[in-house]
């Protein structure tokens, strides 16, 4: 168990075990490497073979692509061993999500005596040069990760083990989780250290999605027994079966010593047991000397969090990556993101409720309440539900019944990644990776996470689909100044022309300014477009009145927008949105819902269990209709369509009781 989960002890062998029996030789293993030239990839695939009998040994080669063969050779084996050598002309290369597509080669290795097949291996690989950089620079020394040279900034979220029982997810399970990472624009996940070796599938669909992934080695938030020569030599036998079964993963980027050890050596309590000597033992020794000899062309990377050069500062800014739990746990306010200048932040989070069709499903109806036996037993924190609420007390009015507290609770977990992440953006490239605290669930309840156990999407993860956008347009608020800096956020590998919009309106939607700004959003940076000065507004319609939305356009089409008050949403004097719902079919599962609001209207929501929406949690102007596509579960018509589905807002969240 942990704070999102249940302890589920289980017990037994959990994943498949094959007696194989062989008379002359098998296959024991396959290690390919990759040289890079220009338009062209050298492969060096290198074979290990056992064998009980004198033979003639010889291995053939087969790689393809999309079920065409490429190249073939055959070789002999000296012993049981051999290297073989294929050149691959005019390479299609794999790349992260965002940043191009994910071609995969099929390699086939087949090991014959004189003409007799013996045994065969597969692979699947992408052709590519995944990499972390930390070169140094004008802040200290840089964390960032390239593909075929070009960098990227880390868009991602953690992993967490996917159920209780891991023999219980397959691969349709993972893919809803795996695809909706994809779906989100993220091109990492953080396969967390206290969890497990994934299932082969997991790997499968991060190659297939784009889905870059940082490995921890499975260890986490304790001290080991690095001074005992057997458990260290177990140790090394299970790194070493876990790194030659995924190494050929053309998404596997880095691996990772462990999670939060090195934060945790900063308790002289831990160093009184096992000092700093018997950790890098292991995490520094063992586990590096493991990937240098066992996957020679991955990066990596002592611990997570950590700062090279000055392992006793888990939270130096100059330097490595960092988690912050200074909101949260320290109950800082939102705003204190903005003052960390982090180089990578690879854990950071907010927690939030499931949405009440998850919840219905694991409560009778008088267990809906948050303080109800039923609902705090799914709440695995012990500060969860008193945090949520003192968060919501800073920025909402509380809501009207138990569906609405939910709701809330997504949108509030929303705004806490969307500051967070926004300000790490605005600050590339000294900030070049954000990995927010959690992608996934284990079981329904209340947890960090943006996708609930069900696969439903919670607000978070609509909104990190904006804020992780290859443009992103976002603005900072000076309620003192009356100015809003208005930024533009570039991760695509060009620069951008573009036009930003900005409309300041009062909470009934009258019109007060607005204008265009032509700019060049600088690629793989971001671009201050200018300061937008309020003032006179602000001081005649205050700060509870104003709204200032931001669009951005590229070639007449809107590729990103934001929402910039001057106060909290408690206090805003918003009136009844009345949104309008239009229908229309496409086809039998497929709807165009139109809504049109008469007043400005915050984290406008459809529902319908387990449909799928092009966009949600919205902000709505008034009198300017957005329609969203909406796919259903199962056919159903306009009509019944228009009964079961739920409309909300911020402000039906505190005047309509659910």
């Amino acid at each position: 168990g942990w704070d999102w989960g249940p302890k589920m002890p289980t017990a037994g062998i959990w994943r498949d075990i094959e007696l194989v029996a062989y008379n002359t030789a098998r296959i024991d293993d396959v290690l390919i490497l990759q040289d890079h030239g220009e338009n062209v990839v050298d492969l060096s695939i290198k074979l290990q073979a056992e064998s009980l009998a004198n033979a003639d040994l010889s291995a053939k080669v087969m790689l393809s692509l999309d079920g065409a063969n490429i190249s073939e050779t055959t070789v002999d084996l000296t012993g049981d061993s051999a290297e073989i050598n294929l050149t691959v002309s005019d390479p299609k290369l794999w790349w992260v999500n965002g940043l191009g597509e994910q071609p995969l080669y099929d390699v086939k290795v087949q090991l014959f005596a004189d003409e007799t097949l013996l045994d065969t291996l597969d692979k699947r690989i992408g052709l590519r040069v995944l990499r972390l950089e930390t070169p140094e620079d004008a802040w200290g020394r840089a964390m960032f990760f390239s593909c075929n040279g070009v960098p990227f900034f880390a868009k991602g979220a953690n992993w967490i083990p996917a159920s209780p029982y891991p023999s219980v997810p397959n691969r349709e399970f993972l893919d809803v989780f795996v695809k909706g990472a994809a779906d989100t624009n993220m091109n990492m996940l953080r396969l967390w250290g206290g969890g497990i070796y994934e299932d082969d599938s997991f790997y499968d669909l991060c190659d297939e999605y784009g889905i870059a992934i940082w490995h921890d080695f499975i260890f986490a938030c304790g001290v080991y027994p690095s001074f005992n020569d057997d458990w260290m030599a177990n140790v090394r036998a299970e790194a070493i079966d876990n790194v030659r079964r995924v190494r050929h993963h053309a998404s596997l980027a880095m691996w990772c010593g462990n999670n939060e050890i090195e934060q945790g050596m900063m308790d002289p309590s831990w160093v009184k047991s096992v000092g700093w000597d018997d950790y890098h033992k292991l995490f520094r020794d063992l586990l590096g000397d493991v990937v240098a000899e066992y996957d020679p062309q991955r990066d990596y990377w002592q611990a997570s969090p950590h700062s090279p050069g000055n392992e006793l500062d888990p939270y130096d800014q100059t330097v490595g990556d960092t988690h912050l739990w200074s909101v949260w746990h320290g109950k800082e306010p939102f705003e204190w993101y903005r003052t960390r200048q982090d180089r990578f932040c690879s854990e950071f989070g907010f927690q939030s409720f499931p949405e009440p069709a998850t919840a219905n499903e694991f409560s009778a109806p008088e267990d809906r309440n948050i303080t109800s036996y039923v609902m705090e037993h799914h709440q695995r924190s012990q500060i969860g539900n008193g945090t949520i609420i003192h968060y919501m007390l800073d920025w909402y009015q509380l809501p009207d019944g138990f569906d609405n507290l939910l709701w809330l609770s997504q949108i509030l977990q929303g705004m806490a990644m969307k500051y967070a992440v926004e300000h790490w953006r605005r600050n590339m490239p000294r900030t070049m990776g954000t990995l927010y605290w959690q992608l996934n669930d284990m079981w329904p309840a209340p947890s960090w996470a943006s996708i609930d156990w069900r696969g439903r999407w919670k607000a978070l993860n609509y909104m990190a689909r904006r804020f992780y956008q290859p443009l992103l347009v976002s603005g900072v608020e000076d309620t003192g100044a009356g100015t809003v800096d208005i930024h533009v956020t570039n991760d695509t590998t060009a620069d951008v022309a573009a036009t930003v919009v900005y409309a300041v309106t009062d909470v009934a939607g009258k019109a007060i300014t607005r204008g265009e700004i032509e700019t060049v959003a600088r690629t793989i940076n971001n671009t201050h477009v200018t300061t937008l000065d309020l003032s006179e507004q602000l001081a005649e319609y205050t700060a509870r009145n104003l709204l200032v939305y931001l669009d951005l356009m590229v070639d007449g089409e809107r590729v990103s927008n934001n929402l910039v008050l001057f106060g909290r949403p408690k206090h805003m004097l918003f009136l009844d949105p009345q949104i309008d719902v239009a229908i229309s079919a496409v086809d039998a599962s497929n709807y165009d819902v139109t809504l049109t609001a008469q007043a400005p209207a915050l984290y406008v929501w459809l529902s319908l269990p387990d449909a799928q929406f092009s966009d949600n949690f919205i902000d709505l102007q008034a009198d300017q209709p957005v329609t969203l596509r909406v796919v259903t579960p199962a056919a159903m018509s306009v009509s019944d369509l228009a009964k079961k589905l739920d409309v909300g807002s911020l402000y039906h969240t505190y005047t309509t009781s659910s």
